[in-house]
């Protein structure tokens, strides 16, 4: 698989990233993700896979495009026979987040990027559409951390792995109210608070490359995107674990369900029988083969943002595969209309 469709996927995310980066700074964070929902999607029919989305946009009734259960890949064309024998392609699960962090395209800010996570069939975990609490931190603190201890624990612990005092330890945490107490023990700790308003898909990422200046990433996000971190933090060997949140009380706001036992309800439906599962990130990303890719919409920890010029732009994307341990950088300028007119800009 990863020889297959490598360099597609990045291509996927990158036609995402060009065609969300149009909508930065004009203030409207729908149109920037209906944009490149509808240029992943593209792209991704004209791969040759057997794909299907488990994480998407939505249910298929709430969300029209890139919806869980969709498929995607080359056989959904109108000529699919003319053009694919499905016996002979090989079938993959998708978790996708076309535009991560609508919000910052929409403002200008920074840290927003189109990312995906794919395995073969079963290889991910398909995630309601809840809350998580999540911990990521680079490779060496690898089951040493644990979600289950206080934020005031791992911090000694992570400054035992890094050989580095708390004080010099940076903590990414999303700017909620819900996060409150935990910001405040970061600080009692010693540790420095990063607040981000949107995008913990990034943060968490960067815990595992050193010189990002981040160590790990605490508190409370989207579900669907401690899968796709999941995927990553598998890939480079980081560590990552994520427990689902179904209790609108400890969120505050937003989350999808009336009631704790509405909840609780619908993930026994979907057959999670232990809610309060810790999940690590062979548990979330348990393929044979998982690959991850992201392109940078805005300016980044680890990614540019799309770059424009007369005729054509600049992207830069990352790719992380568990199959040949390679975690790639790609810089790619994309020509539109004249190639005589390309500016490295």
């Amino acid at each position: 698989m990863d020889n297959v469709i490598g360099l597609e996927i990045i291509e996927v995310v990158e036609q995402a990233a060009i065609a969300s980066a149009r909508w930065m700074g004009k203030g409207e964070k729908n149109t920037a993700d209906q944009v490149a929902v509808e240029a992943m999607r593209k792209r991704m029919n004209q791969i040759h896979m057997r794909g299907r989305i488990v994480i998407g946009e939505g249910e298929r009734d709430e969300a029209p495009m890139l919806y869980i259960g969709e498929e995607v890949g080359i056989c959904t064309q109108e000529n699919a026979s003319n053009v694919c024998d499905p016996e002979q392609l090989v079938e993959i699960d998708i978790a996708v987040d076309p535009c991560e962090g609508t919000n910052l395209v929409a403002y200008g800010q920074n840290g927003s990027m189109a990312v995906l996570a794919i395995s073969e069939k079963g290889g991910l975990f398909a995630a309601p559409d809840f809350y998580m609490k999540k911990l990521a931190a680079p490779a060496v603190a690898k089951n040493h951390v644990d979600i289950r201890k206080s934020a005031t624990e791992n911090l000694k612990i992570l400054s035992d792995c890094l050989n580095r005092s708390v004080e010099e330890m940076v903590v990414v945490v999303m700017d909620r109210p819900r996060h409150k107490d935990l910001i405040n023990e970061i600080r009692s700790a010693g540790a420095r608070v990063r607040l981000i308003s949107d995008g913990d898909v990034s943060a968490a990422i960067s815990c595992a490359f050193a010189g990002t200046n981040i160590h790990a990433l605490m508190g409370i996000g989207a579900a669907p995107e401690g899968v796709i971190s999941a995927a990553a933090m598998r890939c480079l060997g980081g560590h990552f674990q994520g427990q689902l949140i179904y209790d609108p009380e400890q969120v505050g706001t937003g989350l999808i369900g009336e009631s704790k036992e509405g909840n609780l309800e619908r993930l026994r439906s979907m057959g999670i029988n232990d809610p309060d599962r810790v999940y690590n990130a062979e548990e979330l990303a348990s393929g044979e083969t998982v690959l991850f890719a992201a392109c940078g919409i805005t300016p980044g920890t680890l990614m540019e943002g799309v770059r424009f010029f007369h005729g054509g732009a600049r992207t830069q994307s990352l790719v992380i595969s568990s199959q040949s341990k390679t975690a790639r950088f790609v810089d790619t300028i994309h020509m539109f209309d004249n190639p005589k007119s390309l500016q490295l800009h």
